[in-house]
């Protein structure tokens, strides 16, 4: 029988979901750690499991959020697991956020770890059926602000946004759960 490495069930047992969908979210997560043949890989047709970050400056008063090219909306950063992370779901989000953004990134000391999971689908396109999503996403702090830089295969733009812009451009119930999550970690610490 498939498994995901035990990390990963042990990383999704302990996390507390905060609503409703999130806790609808982790038990299909919690399956689909199990039951799926290969859960990092995106040729796993159905769905895979993803990484991603909120990153924030050394502040915490501004987090870069980007214009994504192929969905078109703005999100925070984030991607696909590759064979380099080993299966830890941190070391893909650290990764995503350090080639999404540009910066040096570090997890945030005191923030849950991951901060939040949300399982999303993907639209078909032409090289790609639909498929969902596993997102494990983390709080991170970039060490380096001022080299925000997108890469413009994956984004139209990215921007360092104060919490209230980035809440107003958050166009959906589970990415404004993450960044509220994240703005009450960073107030807890100041």
């Amino acid at each position: 029988m498939p498994h995901a490495p035990a990390s990963l069930v042990e990383l999704l047992a302990r996390h507390v979901p905060q609503d409703d969908k999130e806790r609808e979210d982790l038990a299909r997560m919690r399956h689909f750690a199990t039951s799926l043949g290969e859960p990092f890989s995106r040729a796993q047709p159905g769905a895979h499991f993803t990484g991603s970050a909120v990153v924030v400056d050394a502040s915490g008063q501004r987090v870069a959020m980007l214009h994504h090219a192929k969905l078109k909306r703005w999100l925070q950063p984030g991607g696909h697991a590759e064979g380099v992370d080993g299966g830890d779901m941190e070391a893909t989000a650290l990764r995503e956020a350090r080639e999404e953004t540009g910066c040096r990134v570090h997890p945030h000391p005191t923030a849950p770890r991951p901060l939040d999971v949300d399982v999303h689908t993907i639209p078909a396109r032409k090289d790609e059926p639909e498929h969902h999503h596993l997102d494990v996403r983390y709080l991170v702090v970039a060490e380096d602000p001022d080299a925000l830089a997108h890469d413009p295969a994956e984004s139209f733009g990215i921007q360092w946004l104060g919490w209230d812009e980035a809440l107003a451009r958050a166009d959906e119930a589970p990415l404004r759960r993450m960044l509220l999550k994240a703005r009450g970690v960073l107030q807890k610490g100041a």
